[in-house]
This record gives C-alpha cells, sequence and structure tokens, in this order.
C-alpha cells in the first residue's frame, strides 16, 4: 500500500519515511510505501485530480490541508475512494516548521501505519501538535 505525503509538505520527508518504513515491511503483510503527491502527480496537481488516483491506488494521505475535509466536494471525493485521511492540524496558518512535522510524523507513524494497514476505509482522522490521533466523524 501507499502512504502519500501531500504538496504541503516536504517531499524530503516521504523519501525519508520511506527509507524509514523498508525494514519495518519485513513485519508486514502488505508492505508500505511513502511517496510524495508532488513527485507523483506533478507540482500544483488539483485535490480532485489526484485524489481518485490516489484512491484507485488504495492509498492514504497524510496532509496539512484540513479543507480537504472542510470542503464537501473534496471530502466526498475522498470518501468515494476509500481514502484514508491523516490531517496534521497546524498552530497556525504557516503551517508546521518542518522539524515540528518531522518530530509529530514520528512520534505518530507507527499508529499511522496500523491504522492505514488494519482500518477499513474510507476513515479520517487528525493530529494536533501536541495531542494523539483523533478519528473524525
Amino acid at each position: 500500500m501507499i502512504i502519500y505525503i501531500d504538496e504541503n509538505m516536504s517531499p524530503f520527508l516521504a523519501e525519508g519515511f520511506n527509507v524509514l518504513q523498508e525494514p519495518l515491511n519485513l513485519k508486514l503483510k502488505e508492505s508500505i510505501e511513502v511517496r510524495s503527491i508532488k513527485q507523483e502527480f506533478g507540482q500544483g496537481a488539483k485535490d480532485e485530480d489526484w485524489i481518485p488516483l490516489a484512491g484507485k491506488q488504495n492509498s492514504c494521505v497524510i496532509t496539512q490541508d484540513y479543507n480537504i475535509n472542510r470542503i464537501r466536494h473534496q471530502r466526498e471525493l475522498c470518501e468515494e475512494y476509500n481514502l484514508g485521511m491523516f490531517y496534521f492540524r497546524p498552530p497556525s496558518k504557516s503551517g508546521f516548521t518542518y522539524m515540528d512535522m518531522l518530530k509529530l510524523m514520528v512520534k505518530h507513524w507507527e499508529e499511522i501505519t496500523k491504522k492505514a494497514t488494519r482500518e477499513k476505509r474510507p476513515f479520517s482522522y487528525k493530529v494536533t501538535q501536541k495531542g494523539s490521533l483523533e478519528e473524525l466523524k
């Protein structure tokens, strides 16, 4: 399965977590590949374009773009294409710093991968700077 890192986050996170995930894949029935939406679908790809493509690949997405959940037709697209969504809610409109995002992803990576591989899709979770993963209804 694939976990995509949205283009509002560094593609270096996707590369790094893909490398870090490789030895963990040895213990999984289905290995996890971490990719960048920006590198896979192109800079500035519209959410309405990449969501169906990612969904057809049985993927999950990590993003800071909470608007995907708030904008009805985008949320419905995620549901229609059975995406697993992880929304990292930044403390301000400028988003997380690279290091804050890295720390949060490391902190929650094990839980993210468990939910990504075991939970029925579609699903949505949010991660706040100080909190844990919270399911969005």
